[in-house]
């Protein structure tokens, strides 16, 4: 979403039926509105037309740009198809919308990124110097991959040589592919740093798309797979994490844990990690899949809306910001301060709680009832035809949507496997940006 100082982009994901869109509205010039969205990736685009249908549907209607969406991206990516495309599973191209066309009419358009927030007097300044005043504010701004962290690692993923890959960019998720499908012998090594990221579950998702692309090209003994983690274990969910741990030994993965990449060296193919006690380790490569470090973006992390780590300080059940002083600010998705995974799946239970929340303060001056219990899910691949569906809340304790009518979640089917596949990008392009869709609720708007 908003531009950070980095080597490649921070990703974002997409949006909005374009049948109800409009170009964007560079020419947007009005410096009040009643709701300011910062950020036009999977959050900020779901929770702004939620807004909207929210006031509609409660017979108060917005007007037309009421509210405003404040991003000066070109594109929107739907970021969960990455690993889809690292499998071979889809084009890139099918992940990236133009953002102009996701935006419906009724709603303005700012084709410009914050520079700082002023919730004191309830108004940002872009990086042009415009000022914008708000009544009710959303930062839904994503996060900061910092390449950079890793010494040698930008220089490595623009090698097209040097089998250094991720799928945490647009720029290099079909390298990835490219990679795993001309390895034919040797290391495949596949990374995950210590710490927060998007999606925790997707550095081992591609590792056993690879696994298992191997496997079915007579290839599984010839080359031999390592998980080098920078976390104590396969899954922060007890649950999940056994059932994976389980999954890595039968199929004969290394595992190594609490080693975090910190540089690659692609001339000689080889990665340098660091261990619990400090001491560094030279790992030799083939093939090298590195899932970035992640963090607050600069902007938000020297603002007021902050906590101390960087991100926006917000009630975990509520979504409104922690200091009464900014009760009319409100944050959801990978920016902001809630102790859960940070995933599209998140979002969609986020949103509508939030929206609930600040359209009762907005109509009565109160709170709502609507609380959000943690709610995330990790659609894990673990093979062609097969996926762990992780579904939890706070305290890391499942919350599974199907294993009443199917089983046990954290056994592979190839049902879920065709939920991240098939159903969750058609339903995040056609529904979830235009705000009717609610993820495990499906269709219907959850009640409070």
């Amino acid at each position: 979403m908003l531009s950070a100082s980095r080597t490649l982009p921070v990703f974002r994901r997409p949006q909005c039926n374009p049948s109800t869109t409009r170009r964007w509205a560079s020419s947007d010039s009005q410096e009040k509105y009643r709701i300011v969205v910062v950020g036009a990736g999977s959050g900020g685009l779901t929770v702004a037309s939620q807004i909207y249908n929210r006031f509609r549907s409660a017979g108060k209607p917005l007007n037309e740009r009421d509210i405003a969406v404040v991003d000066a991206a070109e594109y929107h990516y739907y970021q969960p198809g990455w690993t889809l495309v690292g499998a071979g599973l889809k084009p890139k191209l099918s992940t990236r919308r133009p953002l102009a066309s996701l935006i419906p009419a009724h709603l303005a358009h700012i084709p410009e990124n914050v520079k700082t927030f002023s919730p004191a007097s309830s108004s940002i300044t872009t990086t042009s110097g415009r000022t914008i005043s708000y009544d009710s504010l959303v930062v839904s701004a994503g996060l900061q991959t910092n390449w950079s962290a890793i010494a040698g690692l930008p220089k490595a993923l623009a090698d097209p040589s040097s089998g250094v890959s991720s799928i945490y960019s647009y720029e290099t998720c079909d390298k990835t592919w490219a990679d795993i499908d001309s390895l034919r012998s040797g290391r495949a090594i596949f990374t995950q740093p210590a710490g927060v990221i998007k999606c925790a579950g997707a550095p081992q998702k591609i590792m056993w798309m690879a696994w298992d692309r191997y496997q079915k090209t007579a290839r599984g003994s010839l080359v031999h797979v390592d998980f080098y983690d920078g976390m104590p274990t396969m899954f922060s969910v007890k649950k999940y994490s056994d059932a994976l741990e389980r999954l890595r030994v039968e199929r004969g993965v290394g595992g190594f844990f609490q080693h975090n990449l910190v540089a690659v060296d692609a001339a000689n193919h080889l990665a340098t990690f660091k261990k619990a006690d400090g001491s560094t380790v030279d790992v030799d490569y083939t093939l090298l899949h590195v899932a970035p470090p992640m963090g607050p973006m600069d902007f938000i992390k020297g603002s007021p809306l902050a906590d101390a780590a960087g991100w926006v300080a917000v009630d975990p059940a509520t979504l409104r910001h922690t200091n009464p002083e900014f009760g009319n600010v409100w944050a959801l998705g990978d920016c902001s301060s809630l102790p859960t995974s940070k995933t599209a799946a998140a979002i969609t239970a986020q949103a509508p709680v939030l929206t609930e929340n600040l359209f009762s303060v907005m109509d009565t001056g109160k709170v709502a009832n609507a609380k959000y219990d943690g709610y995330t899910s990790c659609p894990l691949l673990t093979g062609y035809g097969q996926l762990m569906l992780a579904e939890f809340k706070y305290g890391l304790e499942p919350k599974e949507s199907f294993a009443s009518y199917l089983g046990d979640q954290s056994i592979p089917r190839r049902a879920y496997y065709h939920l991240k596949k098939d159903l969750f990008p058609w339903a995040y392009w056609n529904f979830m940006l235009g705000g009717n869709w609610f993820g495990s609720s499906g269709f219907s708007r959850p009640k409070y």
